[in-house]
C-alpha cells in the first residue's frame, strides 16, 4: 500500500521571515514541508531569509537549504507572485534592489504594500529600520546575535545530554524574546509603526526580525503582524480568500506505520537431533551387534537331534 500525501492548503497569501540559510539553527527540513503543504497566489518572503552574517565567518550549507531554494522557485514557476524583502542579516541584496536587478521570477524589494481580499493596505517590511540597535549600533547587533548562537548551541547541548526526546522551549528562545520586546520598547516600534501608517494611509505592517509570531491590533486602525521565525517556532502568517489573516505554524506530520505483510509459509525442517539421541544411537547399533553375535554362537554350540 502507497502512504498518503498529506493535504495540501491553498491561501490568498503567505509571509514567512527569518529563514536564516546558511546557519545551523535553521530549520529548512521543516519549511520545505511546509511549503509542499501550503499554496498560495503570493508568497512574502520578509527578510533574513539568508544568513550573510553567519556565511561571511563560516560557509554552511546543507543539502536542505538547498531545498528551500527550489521549492520557492518552484512555486515561482507555477504561477505564485513571488516578492523578496530584503533585510538585516541578508542586506548583501539590498545592492541588487538599488540597480533595479530581478533574481529570475522573484521580485526583489526593501519594501512592498499589499492589499488584502477585505481591502485593507499593508505596508510588508522586515522590520529592522524600526529597531534602533540593528540601525544605530551595528557592533552591538552583531555580539547580541553571537551571543544568541552561543545560547542555541547550549540548549541543543544539555537537551541531547539529557537525551530529551520532544523539543523543548529553549532558553535562548525566551532570552531572545525578552531582550526583542525590550529593545523594541525602548526603540519606541509602535509609534514608529503609527507614524508611519497614519503617513501613508495603512491598516497595518507585516514584519519579522523579532522572531516572535504576533497578530497585535496598536490603536487607531493600525494592527501589527509580525511572521515568526524558522529557527525556533516555525510559523508564518497565511490569508485566506476573505481577507483573514493568521498565524499558521508547522506541525511535524506523523508517519504512517507501514502494512505488515504474512510472512510465506517455510517448508518444516526435521527437528534436530538433541545431544542425547545423538550419543545413544551408536551405542545401541553397538548393543544390538554384540547380542547378534552371542545370538549366533548360542545357534552353534546347540546340536539338532534327528
Amino acid at each position: 500500500m502507497s502512504r498518503k500525501k498529506p493535504s495540501v492548503r491553498k491561501h490568498r497569501t503567505l509571509w514567512i521571515s527569518d529563514v536564516h540559510l546558511g546557519s545551523e539553527g535553521c530549520k529548512a527540513h521543516a519549511l520545505v514541508e511546509f511549503l509542499r503543504q501550503n499554496e498560495c497566489e503570493e508568497l512574502y518572503l520578509v527578510g533574513d531569509i539568508f544568513d550573510g552574517w553567519k556565511l561571511r565567518a563560516k560557509f554552511y550549507w546543507p543539502p536542505d537549504h538547498s531545498r528551500v531554494l527550489h521549492s520557492v522557485i518552484a512555486k515561482a514557476r507555477k504561477g505564485t507572485k513571488v516578492h523578496y524583502i530584503a533585510g538585516n542579516h541578508d542586506d548583501f541584496l539590498r545592492q541588487f534592489i538599488r540597480r533595479q536587478l530581478r533574481l529570475g521570477r522573484i521580485r526583489l524589494a526593501n519594501e512592498a504594500v499589499h492589499t488584502t481580499a477585505d481591502g485593507r493596505r499593508l505596508l510588508v517590511i522586515h522590520g529592522d529600520v524600526f529597531d534602533e540597535v540593528v540601525s544605530g549600533m551595528p557592533l552591538v547587533a552583531h555580539a547580541s546575535d553571537f551571543a544568541y548562537t552561543l545560547m542555541m548551541r547550549a540548549d541543543v547541548a544539555w537537551q541531547r545530554w539529557n537525551e530529551v526526546e520532544q523539543p523543548m522551549p529553549k532558553w535562548s528562545a525566551k532570552i531572545k524574546d525578552k531582550a526583542k520586546s525590550l529593545t523594541q520598547w525602548l526603540s519606541g516600534v509602535d509609534e514608529k509603526m503609527l507614524g508611519r501608517a497614519r503617513r501613508e494611509g495603512l491598516h497595518g505592517i507585516v514584519t519579522g526580525h523579532t522572531h516572535h509570531a504576533e497578530v497585535r491590533y496598536i490603536r487607531n486602525g493600525v494592527t501589527s503582524f509580525n511572521c515568526g521565525d524558522w529557527v525556533e517556532s516555525c510559523t508564518a502568517l497565511a490569508e485566506d480568500f476573505q481577507g483573514n489573516i493568521r498565524i499558521v505554524k508547522w506541525e511535524p506530520q506523523p508517519k504512517a506505520a507501514a502494512p505488515r505483510r504474512k510472512a510465506a509459509a517455510k517448508p518444516r525442517k526435521p527437528a534436530a537431533r538433541s545431544a542425547r539421541r545423538r550419543v545413544a544411537e551408536p551405542i545401541k547399533k553397538v548393543v544390538a551387534r554384540v547380542r547378534a553375535r552371542r545370538a549366533e554362537k548360542k545357534a552353534k554350540k546347540v546340536t539338532v537331534v534327528p
